[in-house]
């Protein structure tokens, strides 16, 4: 995820689309449309949008 992607994330119990303002370490700031405020700027952990995607594992190497 780098700044200008488009995520979606759950908000108010539907799924909602976001551009990425800013990254930061734990958390993200999208920008996003709503019906009364276009360009709204709402704050989210990473954790909740990548679903624990934010940090990749290693693979594993079989030693024998």
């Amino acid at each position: 995820m780098k700044v200008g992607d488009t995520v979606k994330i759950d908000f108010a119990g539907k799924k909602k689309e976001g551009v990425v303002h800013k990254l930061f370490p734990n958390t993200v700031h999208l920008k996003m449309d709503f019906d009364h405020d276009k360009g709204k700027i709402v704050k989210r952990k990473l954790s909740e949008i990548d679903k624990g995607k934010a940090g990749k594992k290693k693979a594993k190497s079989d030693k024998k």
